[in-house]
């Protein structure tokens, strides 16, 4: 069956409001900005998105978020985001936050048909006891808050009850897709990707390179096509670095003993953030 179609616009229309979409992506790697630009476009809202973070102000999940678009996250970390921090603050945006390893692994179990698993991480922290803010009121006070959770003790350890993930929506990049859906990922991008497409009962894939079946090795598949329903062509450019950082060349200046490791660490703020060998 071939699952390409013929635009991201394509893809995202029959997204509605109110709809649940699980998002690939650790911070800006791998996320699947070309499905996202176009949810923006396709004017969708209240959207309720599980993914590891919203990306930043102006890119990503950003965008979507910045322009009233989703009602609620389920995320691990939100740092990266001051229209975040501004909208959940006033509340105008529900947020439950989650373990990282907690969120993978309750995507994971969602794609694998397990209602629910145990397991040690936020025991003894409001994750367990319950009390963390999913909601403020416009006055400041905390509008709506998480529930304890169940626990039981295994082998003298004290695991919580985690509920699994589905959404309505996936929305995932690839590196290589062929047209039955099989995906390959690159090194770090491969990060949430897999998770989400397996959690969403309709997953949309970017592929940056759509092949034919059978160029894709069987071995070099990483998402088999079964959790495939459509696949795009990744518009082209469009990758951002979060925050970049580069190493000043080796030799460059007299050796400090007394010198941090990290002082040797330039921002991508400084003057001349370029490697001389990349000018």
């Amino acid at each position: 069956m071939d699952k390409v179609v013929a635009s991201a616009d394509h893809a995202v229309a029959d997204i509605p409001d109110g709809a649940t979409l699980a998002v690939g992506g650790f911070g800006l790697c791998g996320i699947p900005s070309t499905l996202i630009t176009a949810l923006l476009r396709s004017g969708a809202s209240d959207l309720r998105v599980v993914s590891n973070n919203c990306g930043v102000d102006d890119w990503g999940l950003g965008l979507l978020l910045a322009s009233g678009r989703i009602s609620r996250m389920t995320s691990s970390y939100v740092g990266e985001n001051k229209e975040f921090a501004r909208r959940y603050l006033a509340g105008e945006l529900e947020l439950e936050l989650t373990p990282q390893g907690t969120l993978a692994e309750r995507l994971r179990a969602g794609g694998a048909g397990i209602p629910a698993f145990y397991t040690p991480a936020g025991v003894g922290t409001q994750v367990e006891e319950g009390g963390l803010p999913w909601r403020y009121g416009t006055g400041g006070e905390v509008a709506l808050a998480s529930p304890p959770k169940e626990v039981r003790d295994f082998g003298g350890v004290r695991h919580l009850l985690e509920e699994a993930i589905t959404t309505d929506f996936a929305l995932v990049r690839a590196a290589v897709a062929d047209r039955h859906g099989n995906c390959a990922f690159h090194s770090a991008a491969r990060n949430f990707n897999p998770l989400c497409a397996g959690a969403g009962r309709v997953t949309l894939v970017e592929a940056e390179r759509i092949v034919e079946p059978g160029e894709l090795p069987p071995d070099a598949v990483h998402l088999p096509g079964v959790y495939v329903d459509r696949v795009v062509a990744a518009a082209p450019g469009g990758k951002r670095i979060e925050r970049r950082t580069v190493r000043e060349p080796f030799g460059t200046r007299d050796r400090d003993p007394a010198r941090s490791p990290a002082d040797a660490v330039v921002s991508a703020d400084s003057a001349d953030p370029v490697r001389p060998e990349e000018k």
